[in-house]
């Protein structure tokens, strides 16, 4: 051993030699982790999260951004239908389709305008930057059907059944400026400007036919390929998840199957809802008060008294003094299949930060005061959100105990037809039927 203590001193020279080295090694690394991101199963929700330089389809049997892997950034938009003609809704479901197939499948965005003297149909905010696996997802909300009993556009008839509004459950306190919506889209990719610079695209496709309702942006963290995204109460969101690899279970519980109708078949109901999460009182938590909440340990995402994030969920499991493990009313219990009579239901939730805003407090000493407004934008799909999402949530909204930590402050249902063909739109069985 050398103990010379001038080896260690940091000097330039050796500085540059360590940098050096770092710059031979990084590139070797970088084509690894790429290769890994294209060899990832697409429709793995494990899957890693590639970087920037991949396409996805836009054109096929279901549509994008459902069972697409998790990116990094969404943005949602629901919009309100301004004109009550029927050619005009079509038009601009053809146009979004169009617009979608060209934005998603670029190798680089960049603007097709040329004319000097003419507004230009593309913002240029995506100017140079790679397809970052942009995806354009888009539904059709119950107000689309009928609207304050009106059949605006002659589809009252075939709003599904399982479009059903849904129910006001226990300590929502809703923001009507932030639910419902006759239409609906989502663009996600792994780079913030893509997403914003496509719902800027549809945005301007339906000036005079449709305007903005609500919206709200969000993005998704992982530290390492595959491994389950990490939200920002710091615990991993998403483990206990379908996996969208998996046909069998993503037809059972996912896709619009016979039960119709026809021209919502392969599509898939969407429910949002924007969840604010009170984070600095969250911060103030014991560590074992937060894992006991969650049922699932902090750090590994193993449920409370295993070892692994992916070990079973035991519930039936009991400490020494015959009591649960995993907490009667813990949030993961509460979520489980075996608590909801086998219910699953496709989640994606993105986290979200909106800054500060000035809210009521919910604890002592009970006054308005300047909090982060931010949280949790929750996603699910499902076959039906009957037997999905709103049979689950009754339970949930009554006795998780994540509850005196989170506010339902939004929420919509949409069905998500399924994906387009080319030379057809979004949507089109609907409107032929």
């Amino acid at each position: 051993m050398n103990n010379d203590k001038s080896d260690h001193k940091p000097t330039r020279r050796r500085f540059l030699a360590r940098a050096a080295a770092a710059a031979a090694v990084t590139p070797v690394v970088s084509t690894a982790l790429a290769k890994g991101a294209l060899d990832g199963n697409r429709c793995d929700a494990h899957a890693p999260l590639a970087q920037g330089t991949r396409a996805e389809p836009f054109y096929g049997r279901h549509q994008g951004g459902i069972a697409t892997a998790m990116h990094r950034n969404t943005y949602f938009m629901a919009f309100n239908m301004s004109s009550s003609d029927r050619s005009q809704l079509i038009a601009l479901l053809k146009s979004w389709t169009a617009a979608a197939a060209e934005i998603t499948q670029r190798n680089a965005h960049s603007p097709s305008d040329t004319d000097e003297s003419a507004v230009p149909h593309d913002s240029g905010a995506a100017t140079g930057l790679l397809p970052s696996r942009l995806t354009v997802t888009f539904g059709f909300g119950p107000t689309l059907f009928e609207k304050n009993g009106e059949d605006r556009f002659g589809i009252a008839k075939l709003r599904p059944a399982a479009l059903a509004d849904l129910p006001r459950f226990p300590g929502d306190q809703l923001i009507p400026e932030r639910c419902g919506g006759d239409l609906s889209v989502q663009a996600s990719a792994d780079d913030p400007q893509v997403a914003e610079y496509a719902i800027r695209r549809m945005a301007s496709a339906a000036y005079g036919i449709a305007d903005i309702a609500w919206a709200q942006s969000g993005f998704c963290s992982i530290a390492k390929p595959k491994e389950t995204p990490r939200n920002t109460m710091g615990f991993k969101d998403g483990t206990m998840n379908i996996r969208t690899d998996d046909a069998d279970t993503m037809q059972r519980f996912v896709w619009v199957g016979d039960e119709g109708p026809a021209w919502m078949q392969c599509g898939s109901y969407m429910v949002i809802r924007p969840i604010r999460i009170a984070l600095e009182h969250w911060d103030r938590m014991k560590l074992g008060f937060q894992e006991q909440t969650v049922g699932r340990h902090k750090n590994s995402g193993a449920p409370i008294g295993k070892v692994h994030e992916f070990d079973d969920l035991d519930l039936d499991a009991v400490d020494s003094e015959g009591n649960p493990l995993i907490a009667e009313n813990a949030h993961a219990r509460l979520a489980a299949p075996a608590s909801n009579d086998g219910a699953q239901i496709l989640r994606k939730g993105y986290s979200y930060d909106n800054g500060v805003a000035r809210f009521a407090e919910r604890w002592p000493p009970w006054r308005q005061a300047v909090t982060f407004d931010s949280g949790l934008l929750f996603q699910c799909y499902q076959r039906d959100p009957r037997t999905g999402f709103t049979r689950m949530f009754e339970k949930m909204s009554r006795f998780d105990m994540l509850n005196q930590f989170t506010t339902h402050i939004g929420s919509g249902v949409f069905a998500c037809p399924p994906g387009a063909k080319e030379g057809e739109y979004i949507g089109q069985a609907l409107f032929s039927a």
